[in-house]
């Protein structure tokens, strides 16, 4: 891609076109879609984190009035294949899992059997009718007592807790200690989250007996992939099964796995030969849908006399809970992988450990690697605090510059194109921070404690398939499009993603218009069925833009070479060279000037698929092109936030009075997408930083079921965000883009902390836990009076 690419329709802030039918209740959610006869699912769940399962007497439910039958994981098993992940990976152990349990149960809302009724109301009686007998085991409900020796286990075939132990070095980590001025070391422990989507997880499941085939109604975010795992734990041909994903009322990772919840579904539908649906209540969701982040870290920095970084160590674990959906290293690997990101950082070592805990299972969630950008930058707020310097200078004095790209960090991973150093400067002077230090001090003086928080971040987005090899992931990158022109000039277009309220319908029209030459209204993008959708990995992590929005433009181009080539046969050229394809009307280049033709966009496709006698030779009649695209192994945007808080100690209120943003995404396919993107995210790890927590008592009941418990920051305490626009396009994708949409997650969990740590900064207190609570805070003042200097 050209650095000084041109685009007409890229980056135009067009009205994202999905939001009438959103807005206006005219949308197909899962619960729109009616199956006549359908049936309907309801699980019973454990009440313990931890039991054997000792009989399950269904009698009582059975007899209830319109219940069509009862069935357990011993009757899963005759219809469904258990899931086994055992990737080739140093350090991780295989595990595997049943659809339903069969021994034992291993969290507090283990799904133990199905009930399946007439209407859902009568499925959830009967659910409180089958008693379940257990015998209650010790729970394992933190990593320390994971890790202990005495520790029961939560998955019997493994030897211990540990289900994953990674560790890498490079350079010479003690001879940096020995030589360093300072050995800085911090802690940071972020606690569980959840995904809460506004739409709970759901499916309808319609068996086909005469056609022997399965069509999948589920809101998801991958729909090829999870036909490809119904297929093959059900015996079936990807083939047989068919996955439709309507409108999406949010996924954030949460709706990427097939859970067990689902193949049942799907399996009883077969069973039955009837169809049968599932929806989630929002305690299950909370309760046993999937669970995100917990991690315990430390780091250890070898640093000269300015703050350079000499060495830095890293120690992560992380608490995966009792299943595992996904190999159990690779979110963690994730943050291991591009920790060092905006710094130079040449001698880096990490180790990476995994447990299983009696908690629900985790998954990726909206920037699985969120962590990084607290542990960087709360690293080098460390590196200040210790040295007395000021923790601007100690960024740039790291920073890594244009003139360091491409820059190959450590672990081996290569960042170009990105500038982590001129977004800290644009928050710095966006923020004014020197105005903001007198201000400060004048504040304190009066007995108001101000702090100031600055976060850079490097976030990896697009995953290409050489990240997922090198990594030992198992796994693709690509993505894959297809671009037909109809008979009458009006374009369908097509790729292997699924939206969940990214704006694909607008943002990704606007690439395919680019690649084609036509007006973005013309185009209708579908997505989300797999018979008619390219295969394609799904939508996940911030891959859209890039991956999705790339396939499709290429896409598009080469349709439009296929447009020319049967133009300029039109026109009695021997050459479409000088042809190009403007608003749907095909001109000629003269004299430098571009002139029309009188040949429009409706006259070549009439003739491709009506007159194909007169195409050239060596043309196909119709205009229907397709291609597969594999980004680069891994592409990177940044940013760098910077926001201002005020704490008061008597109560732990916290106020945000300013948050600033300088970010470079790359080319912007649609600033009002992206833009919601920016601010979503941000929002979201705000939320996740102060109010969000996931909280298991001793015997691992989960306390945080219901909304009242587990709470969500809402618009009253999200801050206005000022963003500072500084793109600059990658050069390895075909429009530049870069991707977005979890960065702001990362910079808002850091440099919420680090503000909060400036501003009780006269009180020597640091704050190395999240969520930062008033109770957290006022916990952690106690005591404490601040000093007056």
């Amino acid at each position: 891609m050209s650095e000084a690419a041109e685009f007409k329709h890229i980056g135009q802030p067009l009205p994202r076109r999905e939001d009438h039918r959103l807005l206006t209740g005219q949308a197909r959610f899962l619960d729109d879609i009616v199956l006549p006869g359908a049936l309907h699912a309801t699980f019973v769940r454990s009440p313990h984190a931890h039991a054997r399962i000792i009989g399950i007497d269904s009698s009582e439910a059975l007899e209830m009035p319109g219940v069509v039958g009862v069935f357990t994981g011993e009757d899963l098993a005759q219809w469904t294949t258990p899931l086994r992940l055992a990737p080739q990976i140093e350090g991780l152990h295989p595990v595997e899992m049943t659809t339903l349990p069969i021994d034992k149960v291993r969290f507090h809302g283990d799904p133990v059997a199905c009930v399946v009724a007439l209407d859902r109301y009568v499925a959830e009686d009967a659910a409180e009718a089958v008693e379940v007998e257990y015998e209650v085991l010790e729970p394992v409900v933190d990593i320390a007592s994971a890790l202990a020796e005495t520790a029961p286990m939560v998955d019997t075939t493994l030897e211990t807790n540990l289900v994953s132990h990674q560790t890498f070095a490079a350079g010479d980590l003690a001879a940096r200690r020995a030589e360093a001025h300072r050995v800085v070391e911090a802690r940071f422990d972020l606690h569980r989250h959840t995904h809460v989507p506004m739409e709970t997880r759901g499916c309808a499941a319609d068996w086909d007996q005469g056609r022997e085939h399965l069509t999948m109604h589920i809101g998801i975010q991958v729909p090829h992939p999870l036909r490809g795992q119904l297929a093959a734990r059900m015996g079936l041909a990807e083939n047989q099964v068919t996955v439709i994903s309507p409108d999406v009322g949010g996924g954030f990772g949460q709706k990427i796995a097939l859970y067990r919840e689902e193949l049942t579904v799907a399996a009883l539908a077969r069973h039955l030969r009837r169809p049968v649906r599932w929806r989630e209540d929002r305690l299950e969701n909370l309760m046993a849908a999937s669970h995100a982040r917990e991690y315990q870290s430390r780091t250890r920095a070898s640093v000269d006399e300015k703050g350079r970084i000499l060495g830095l160590e890293l120690e992560l674990t992380e608490d995966f809970g009792s299943y595992c959906f996904f190999p159990a290293n690779y979110m963690a690997r994730v943050i291991a992988l591009i920790l060092t990101g905006p710094y130079r950082i040449r001698d880096y070592a990490f180790d990476v450990r995994v447990v299983l805990t009696n908690k629900c299972g985790n998954g990726p969630m909206r920037a699985p690697m969120a962590v990084t950008s607290w542990i960087m930058e709360g690293t080098i707020e460390a590196i200040a605090r210790e040295l007395a310097l000021d923790p601007v200078e100690v960024r740039r004095v790291n920073a890594l510059t244009a003139a360091d790209m491409p820059f190959t960090m450590a672990t081996g991973e290569v960042v170009e194109d990105i500038t982590p150093l001129e977004t800290l400067e644009a928050a710095v002077s966006g923020i004014d921070v020197a105005s903001f230090r007198a201000r400060q001090a004048e504040a304190r003086r009066e007995g108001r404690f101000l702090g100031l928080g600055l976060c850079t971040v490097v976030e990896s987005t697009t995953y290409g398939s050489g990240f997922y090899k090198s990594a030992g992931i198992p796994g693709s990158g690509h993505e894959a499009a297809w671009v037909r022109i109809e008979p009458s000039g009006v374009v369908n277009a097509s790729v292997g993603l699924m939206g969940t309220g990214q704006g694909y319908e607008s943002s990704l029209a606007q690439a395919v218009a680019e690649g084609l030459g036509v007006s973005p209204d013309k185009i209708r993008l579908q997505m989300g069925h797999t018979d008619i959708a390219p295969y394609g990995m799904g939508s996940r992590g911030a891959r859209g833009g890039t991956a999705g929005g790339g396939s499709l433009y290429l896409c598009a181009r080469k349709a439009q070479d296929r447009v020319l080539v049967i133009a300029a046969d039109m026109l009695g050229l021997n050459s479409p060279e000088m042809l190009r394809l403007n608003d749907g009307q095909v001109e000629r280049m003269v004299a430098s000037d571009w002139q029309a033709t009188g040949i429009g966009l409706a006259d070549v496709a009439r003739r491709a698929y009506l007159e194909p006698t007169l195409l050239p030779e060596g043309v196909d009649p119709g205009l229907d092109v397709s291609i597969t695209y594999d980004p680069p192994p891994m592409t990177y945007s940044n940013a760098t936030h910077a926001c201002i808080v005020e704490i008061d100690p008597a109560t732990g209120r916290l106020e945000i009075e300013r948050y600033v943003i300088a970010e470079d995404c790359g080319t912007v396919l649609n600033p009002v997408v992206v833009r919601g993107q920016q601010q979503g995210a941000t929002a979201m790890g705000l939320s996740g930083a102060l109010f969000e927590q996931v909280v298991y008592d001793e015997t691992g009941q989960n306390l945080t079921a219901t909304l009242a418990d587990y709470l969500v920051a809402t618009a009253c305490e999200t801050p206005n965000f000022e963003i500072i626009e500084m793109n600059t396009p990658n050069r390895r994708t075909p429009t530049g883009s870069k991707g977005m949409a979890e960065g702001g997650v990362m910079g808002a969990i850091g440099v919420i902390a680090n503000a909060v740590n400036d501003a009780l900064a006269p009180f020597g207190v640091v704050i190395d836990r999240q969520p930062i609570t008033p109770q957290s805070l006022r916990a952690a003042l106690r005591g404490k009076t601040p000093t007056t200097s």
